[in-house]
């Protein structure tokens, strides 16, 4: 294991450890005598103040042998970028929580997408020059960021940064809201948040609808927002929450928002529609926000005692593990009980065991002064 570095307060404290490539099986058992899988859940479950990751990043490096997807079918819109063996498909971003009732703060989201980047390779190895880039925050609430039911608007806003840094030509944020649009995209902040940093925001409008053929089982044609389908690079920006129907919803259920029409039709096959979707919208990223996480009363929240504070993202170019490391986290799900992740991973859009992919793991000792709203 690489030396720890003890820096001053606020910097980033990191450590290296390259695992080999047996110690990275499923199952393999690590020099604390937890298994690899049990470690990295952990991670999630306790965050900051899980003391023996305190401090460290490590490389957790099994490599992905997922078969190359099919060619795209002609509605479906691939966005991804070349993948890169010497980077991680997952990285988590965290940081420490203090004892008892955590404290959100001013600029944490930043730093974690700022981090969450750095470990993927960097903006630039997602965005170029000129790009068109669309993001896609969860803001289908009229909800205050405290009440966790929208995703963080300092982490959209980071991205926003990133990407026009990067040389976009535009960066869109947009959803399709279940609520008022404009209630929500007031009252999550991310109106005011992503504006600031010079992005645009698009609120639904029917006018902006086409009629695609998704190429799905239980999705044949259906409207899809019409910037989703005229970008060049989509980045995902779920919030991590418990859903009633489905379980959870996450990176994969926060493409709803890029419907029209009667979304409600769709329950009566959710997780086709889900795997469907996740076939023709294929994201160049994904950074799902669990800053605060809605463990209960899902998606729409209201009480405060169903969030928790995490101070995490977990990010990567893999949507399925994504989603099936996080459900598992924080609400012991397995694939079996989300018949999508299984679904999803048979389709070759990702795969559900995380744990024999290269992760990076990341604390961040943020300045506490300040609390966030």
């Amino acid at each position: 294991m690489a030396e720890q570095n003890h820096g001053e307060p606020g910097e980033k404290v990191e450590a290296d450890l390259t695992t080999d490539r047996s110690e990275s099986r499923p199952g393999a058992m690590l020099a604390s005598g937890m298994s690899r899988r049990e470690a990295m859940l952990q991670l999630l479950r306790l965050g900051g103040a899980a003391a023996g990751v305190a401090g460290t990043a490590f490389w957790l490096s099994e490599r992905s042998s997922r078969p190359i997807p099919a060619a795209p079918e002609k509605a479906r819109r691939d966005h991804r970028v070349a993948a890169n063996v010497s980077l991680p498909k997952i990285t988590v971003a965290y940081c420490p929580t203090e004892a008892g009732q955590p404290v959100a703060r001013q600029g944490e989201p930043r730093l974690l997408v700022q981090k969450a980047l750095e470990n993927l390779g960097g903006i630039r190895r997602f965005i170029n020059t000129g790009d068109t880039v669309v993001l896609k925050p969860n803001i289908a609430w009229d909800r205050t960021p405290e009440q966790a039911a929208n995703s963080n608007p300092e982490l959209v806003a980071e991205v926003v940064r990133q990407c026009r840094q990067a040389g976009a030509k535009r960066v869109i944020v947009t959803d399709v809201s279940c609520n008022e649009p404009r209630r929500c995209f007031l009252r999550s902040g991310i109106e005011a948040a992503a504006r600031a940093e010079g992005a645009e925001v698009v609120l639904p409008d029917s006018q902006l609808f086409r009629e695609v053929d998704i190429g799905g089982v239980a999705l044949k044609t259906w409207p899809v927002f019409g910037p989703f389908l005229d970008a060049d690079k989509v980045i995902n920006l779920p919030i991590a929450k418990q859903h009633g129907l489905v379980g959870v919803t996450l990176g994969m259920k926060n493409w709803y928002g890029i419907l029209g029409g009667e979304r409600n039709r769709l329950h009566q096959q959710i997780h086709q529609s889900l795997v469907d979707l996740a076939s023709f919208m294929l994201p160049t990223l994904t950074l799902l926000d669990c800053y605060r996480v809605l463990l209960r009363n899902g998606p729409t929240g209201g009480n405060l005692e169903d969030v928790a504070i995490k101070k995490t993202i977990v990010a990567g170019t893999d949507p399925v593990a994504i989603d099936a490391y996080v459900a598992k986290a924080y609400w012991d799900l397995d694939p079996q009980h989300l018949p999508y992740l299984e679904m999803a991973d048979a389709r070759g859009l990702g795969s559900v065991n995380f744990d024999r992919l290269a992760v990076k793991v990341s604390r961040i000792a943020s300045d506490p002064a300040g609390s966030a709203g």
